[in-house]
């Protein structure tokens, strides 16, 4: 089963301009699917998961480069850098585009040489897991997500209607295609065996891990933070690392597309203002197996609800916007005193504030601190509260409710 991706249009019109087009992400998020879906005819398509093909690259990459002419799709590029230079050279003898599509599960900047080699001659996209528009077959429609008063009628008449009950299970399962498309298939064997192959795999090329073991830990620490400001010294204590490693740790889970980290909001003319970062975990299912939620409704019910709904809220926005080859302009505001926004995204220097609340009645209370940016001076747009309401109402002249069918 293919479910069209938001992706999809940014990438061939990236490609019809850059020679080299590489796409990232997490393994499992769909990158080879998406690319043998658009992959013309005459397009090779390598894997370095044959042995000997691998062998070849990294042995002899002038004779793979004979072999394998292109236009090829070569998955998993980071498996041989060797390669990048001579992909250099043939990209400056033949100077045309689409020449050659790369995937890679980990970030390009981690990769040896890459960005000396390529440099200018690359266009680079993420692709995250499936969003719930995808899902429903709106992934053409897709536009990134800026909570304007006619944006949000237009994706409430789109979006259907979305029960807590079945909310939670979207959130329980994840966005991974080979969970989110097949309702029957086993979700707790499937990250089982994600998480496996990613600390045997991944993990091993970024960073020498001695002991798997103690890396599973602080994946689990970290994955019980998802929502929250991210404190390095508490995290490194609960998973009984010293605090090098755990930035260190933190970085690969970073570099292979399993968290995000949301960058505070602040200016030079306040001091008060906290620059710690916030922590999202991009794939709510692996972070709800991971804290060791059995169900939905346990998950729903239980300490980390509120957290998990806002990871997913955030993830669901970000997607709108990696997926349509934006760079996402989202910060977070929260100062000395405690006043707090969940989500602010920046559009043509206004600020649009998104509180996010597991409630079906929010109220102007839960708006309150949207006043402390016009006190900072800056240019505030339409926002509001994405909730469990059923239909959009304003809360103020310039913030709604945001049902999260809207999202």
């Amino acid at each position: 089963m293919y479910a069209t991706r938001t992706l999809e249009r940014f990438f061939v019109k990236a490609a019809s301009q850059f020679p080299v087009m590489l796409l990232t992400g997490a393994r499992q998020v769909g990158k080879t699917t998406l690319l043998q879906h658009l992959r013309e005819a005459n397009r090779t398509y390598i894997t370095f998961d044959d042995p000997l093909i691998l062998d070849l690259a990294r042995r002899d990459p002038p004779l793979f480069m004979q072999r394998y002419s292109p236009p090829v799709l070569i998955d998993e590029i980071q498996y041989a850098p060797e390669l990048l230079p001579h992909i250099k050279m043939e990209v400056d003898r033949s100077r045309k585009p689409g020449l050659f599509w790369l995937t890679g599960s980990q970030q390009f900047h981690l990769m040896k040489g890459v960005s000396e080699s390529l440099a200018g001659r690359v266009g680079i996209v993420q692709l995250l897991g499936l969003s719930r528009r995808e899902t429903l077959g709106e992934g053409r429609s897709v536009v990134p997500f800026l909570p304007t008063p006619a944006e949000i009628r237009k994706r409430v008449t789109t979006g259907g209607k979305i029960k807590l009950d079945e909310l939670y299970r979207i959130v329980w399962r994840g966005a991974f295609p080979a969970i989110a498309l097949a309702r029957s298939a086993d979700r707790d064997l499937f990250y089982s065996s994600y998480v496996q192959t990613y600390l045997q795999r991944d993990v091993r090329d970024l960073s020498r891990v001695g002991n798997e073991l103690t890396f599973l830990r602080f994946l689990r620490a970290t994955a019980a933070r998802s929502g929250r400001l991210l404190n390095m010294a508490e995290l490194a204590k609960d998973a009984d690392v010293a605090p090098n490693t755990a930035k260190n740790w933190l970085s690969i889970l970073q570099a292979s597309g399993i968290v995000y980290l949301l960058e505070p909001y602040h200016t030079n003319l306040t001091k008060r203002i906290v620059k710690t970062q916030k922590l999202y975990f991009l794939d709510t299912g692996l972070c709800s197996w991971l804290t060791e939620w059995s169900s939905p409704k346990t998950l729903e019910a239980g300490a980390m609800s509120g957290a998990i709904l806002e990871t997913w809220v955030v993830s669901e926005i970000l997607k709108s916007w990696w997926h349509n080859g934006r760079r996402a302009p989202f910060y977070f505001y929260r100062d000395k005193d405690q006043k707090e926004i969940d989500l602010l995204i920046v559009q043509d220097g206004v600020f649009h504030p998104l509180e996010i609340k597991k409630t079906a009645s929010p109220g102007t209370e839960d708006v309150r601190q949207f006043a402390t940016l016009g006190k900072l001076g800056l240019p505030v747009g339409h926002g509001g509260v994405v909730c469990l309401a059923p239909t959009p109402l304003p809360l103020t002249a310039t913030t709604t409710t945001i049902p999260v069918s809207a999202i």
